[in-house]
């Protein structure tokens, strides 16, 4: 069964299944222009998804040939993952944060042996054990790397540019943290509800009205650069909830208004954990033992192999910012590495 939700304006969402998700869907927004209709995100790449996205243009008065472009607001294949099929069945344009469009190129372009042999050293030095680390030491043999060949963009989205959205002032704001090329989308525009505020937000996966988004890391085998991904997305949100649009317009859950206080009460949040993190860091840990002890949605002993790399690259996150602010430190010559608070 499609669900389609029509925002006024010119604006519809589609509800397109992710499969086996707990998060359920991704609304994907389809954006009537002068030159037909404009999607924001696509779905994920199942034949499902395909299908409930087919039939969800048709409820809009589409068709899949009528689009005209697709801008996608990170990565993920949640997000970008039909943009391949979206662009073969219309010709359509395809739109990525060039920080994001590295990232898919890189997925394409490094063998699957070195991508694995860098996750399992990433993963040592993390302190995770040699029974987690195994699976990818035999992975290493693999020829391709499953889910990792997204369609490669055609366009760059740069941040403060209008889009090419003919007769609509959709604007982009670069709002990196969960991923490094992440952008909100803001649409000019009065809200055709009269409702008090600065147009509306298409926001991604940055600004969600009850979850709290994935901070982990995204990083070049080839390049040592530390980055700070919790600093860049509390950056970020300082500066949307500046922007304060009459209605944001997410790619999970539900719409949503009062984007001011949603920024508040992550930021509260982040600093919340942060202050927690530093009380277990009274004892030197690893990025794997701090992982093991923060507060998931489900005992450590239950998550699986996969979302515990995750679960560890967020800790990561937060050790980096930590250690930004003056708040804790490596301990020097500690192998693997152990942080502690200062």
């Amino acid at each position: 069964m499609v669900t389609v939700s029509d925002h006024g304006g010119g604006v519809r969402s589609v509800r397109v299944p992710i499969p086996d998700n707990p998060l359920g869907h991704t609304l994907v927004y389809v954006v009537d222009t002068g030159r037909g209709p404009v999607l924001v995100d696509t779905g994920w790449d199942d034949p499902g998804s395909w299908d409930t996205l087919v039939a969800g243009l048709a409820a809009c008065g589409a068709a899949v040939g009528d689009v005209y472009g697709v801008v996608v607001t990170h990565h993920h294949p949640d997000h970008h993952g039909l943009s391949a099929r979206v662009r073969e069945a219309s010709g359509a344009w395809v739109a990525l944060h060039a920080a994001d469009a590295a990232i898919v190129r890189r997925a394409r372009e490094t063998r699957p042996e070195r991508w694995f042999t860098y996750m399992a050293a990433k993963l040592t030095a993390a302190g995770a054990p040699e029974e987690h680390v195994a699976p990818l030491r035999v992975a290493r043999r693999r020829r391709t790397l499953p889910g990792l060949s997204p369609a490669l963009p055609d366009r760059e989205i740069v941040p403060g540019e209008l889009l090419d959205l003919p007769g609509r002032r959709l604007r982009a704001i670069w709002t990196p943290g969960h991923t490094p090329g992440h952008v909100c989308l803001h649409l000019e525009e009065e809200h055709p509800a009269q409702l008090a505020g600065q147009g509306r937000l298409f926001s991604g996966d940055h600004l969600l009205p009850e979850i709290t988004p994935h901070i982990g890391l995204y990083e070049d085998p080839d390049n040592a650069t530390v980055t700070d991904p919790l600093g860049d997305y509390l950056d970020s949100l300082e500066r949307i909830g500046r922007l304060t649009p009459a209605e944001v317009l997410p790619a999970h859950q539900h719409t949503f208004t009062d984007a001011p206080g949603r920024v508040r009460e992550l930021l509260a949040h982040h600093e919340e954990r942060l202050v927690g993190l530093l009380a277990l860091l009274a004892e030197p840990l690893t990025p794997w033992q701090l992982a093991e002890r923060m507060e998931w949605n489900r005992p450590w002993g239950d998550i699986p192999h996969g979302s515990r790399n995750i679960a560890v690259s967020e800790a990561e996150a937060h050790l980096r910012r930590l250690v930004k602010q003056g708040r804790a430190e490596p301990v020097a010559g500690s192998e693997p590495v152990v942080y502690v608070a200062v």
